[in-house]
This record gives structure tokens, sequence and C-alpha cells, in this order.
């Protein structure tokens, strides 16, 4: 049976206390959340920390509000509680796609939005969920808190933009101001219930009147991060939503993901998935936005 290596515990009982313990013990202390991203890496000695500072005492990072124009989820907050807002369900119906395609009720009850996004691994739901929704992400440290977008937090495989001595406190999610409607989706292919996708995409779409004000798409489980496909969103901007339209954004979808070999499938078969899924997810967020599917 493999353990992790040793390590030193600690729980925290406050953000500024968390903060000063990453601070004063170094790059080699990790937070933890829930768990179930990190505690596999350390089995594996993947991940290989000399210090874990617990926060699962820091229930004022568990909330999920409306709050100044933006829909606020504390780093904290499980997946079950994503998936039972009717707040985010209102909003943003690709978290409740999402949540219930990850994983299965144990992890739902444990794991947290923060650690997700924190872990990084590219075939993570949440993370194309938040790109596709435009989301931002607040880190916090000493000297105060940061805020970065999407495109910024993710650096690289299992690497974000949270540096020594922050951590992630907060998700942002814009709610806009005017238009006619806003529709988003998930869509995921997976080898059996609750595993990591083969292949998933997040779309949101914002409409002003019979045309595409904006358009955010992410991809799980193609690339060495999670994929925003840019060039997809661009050709969106401006068009009016049809399946020609929802066809050649799949295309482009499938041209820039960067999908490898695996256990999961041929690196061909996963590229094909990004763009069917690619174009479902639009489908299904066209209708939402114009109250044609719930």
């Amino acid at each position: 049976m493999q353990t992790p290596g040793p390590f030193e515990y600690e729980r925290a009982t406050s953000v500024d206390g968390a903060i000063a313990s990453l601070q004063r013990l170094g790059p080699d202390a990790r937070i933890i959340a829930g768990g179930h991203s990190l505690l596999p890496m350390m089995k594996l000695r993947l991940a290989n920390p000399e210090h874990l500072i617990d926060i699962n005492d820091l229930t004022e990072l568990a909330y999920i509000r409306e709050d100044a124009g933006e829909i606020l989820i504390g780093a904290m907050t499980r997946h079950v509680d994503l998936l039972g807002s009717e707040l985010l369900a209102r909003h943003f119906p690709v978290f409740r796609d999402a949540e219930e395609v990850i994983a299965d009720p144990v992890v739902r009850n444990r794991g947290t939005i923060g650690g997700s996004l924190c872990q990084a691994d590219a075939a993570e739901d949440l993370s194309a969920v938040c790109s596709a929704v435009k989301a931002n992400v607040v880190i916090r440290g000493s000297d105060g808190e940061r805020v970065v977008s999407m495109s910024e937090f993710h650096v690289g495989p299992f690497t974000t933009a949270v540096g020594d001595g922050e951590m992630l406190t907060e998700v942002r999610l814009p709610l806009r101001v005017g238009g006619d409607g806003v529709g988003s989706a998930h869509e995921k292919v997976e080898r059996r219930a609750g595993d990591f996708a083969i292949a998933a995409a997040s779309a949101a779409l914002w409409l002003d009147g019979d045309t595409i004000a904006d358009a955010g798409i992410g991809l799980s489980a193609v690339g060495p991060t999670t994929i925003e496909v840019t060039r997809a969103e661009e050709l969106l901007r401006g068009q009016v939503p049809s399946e020609d339209l929802f066809v050649k954004a799949g295309e482009i979808a499938a041209e820039d993901c960067m999908p490898i070999p695996d256990g999961r499938g041929p690196a061909d078969y996963k590229r094909h998935l990004a763009g069917v899924l690619t174009k479902r997810a639009l489908r299904r967020a066209a209708a939402r936005a114009l109250h044609q599917e719930a």
C-alpha cells in the first residue's frame, strides 16, 4: 500500500493565520481542504509537502452569494453546495451540469472549488466551467488581495498564479448588465460515471437581441492545462446563434486543443470529442439563453 512521505500538520483557525503559516513555513508548505486532489498525489509521491495546513475550520470561506453585480463563491464551498445552489442554477446552470458528473457523493461532500482550481489538473471540470463563464479569482497574501482572471490563473500543468505565502479565497462570477439572455452548459464524456473526463467542454453565451455579444469556451482533458478556445469565441461574437456557427466553433476547438494519447484514448479520438462536445455545449447554452431549455 502506497503512503505519503513524512509531513508536519497544523489546523488553521483563521485565513490570516493560514497565510502567516504559509509564509513562515515557505514553499514546502501546502494548504489542504477536502484533500481529494492533494492526498492521492502524496500517496504516489508526486507531491511531497513537508507541512500541511488544514483549512477545514475556515467556514467563513464557504458561501455562495450575490453582491454588487457578481456571484461570489468562497474557496471552501463544497461540490455538494455548488450542485444544490439555486442562485448558481439560475444564472450559470453550467455549474450544476458539471457537478452532476464530478466524481461521487463522497468526493462531492468533501471536495471544494478552491482545491479543484488550485490543483490545476487539466482533466478537472470546474476549471473549464470557470473559464467559460469568465470568472475571476481572489488571491490573498499578507500584503492584501489581488484579483486574477481565469486566463491568467493557470500558468502550467498543476501550476497556478498562487504564490508562496498566498491562498485562493474566492471565485467571482460577473453578472452582465443589459442584454437579453445568458446561457451556459457543460458536456462530458467519461469511461464510467464519476471518472475524470476523456474530454469535456463548457460553454457560455451572452446574447444582445438576436446576436451573441460574448462567448466563453473551456475544454478539459485535451491539453496540458485547461484550454480556452479564444479563436472560437472570436468567431461567435456578433453572430446569430445557429447550428452551422456552432459546428464551425467545434471545428476550431478540435484544431486548437492539444490532446495526448493515454489510457483514456488516442489523441485523434479526444480531438474529435472536443469538437463534438463544444458544439453540444454551445447548442444547449444558446437554448438556455433563449429560454428554450431549463
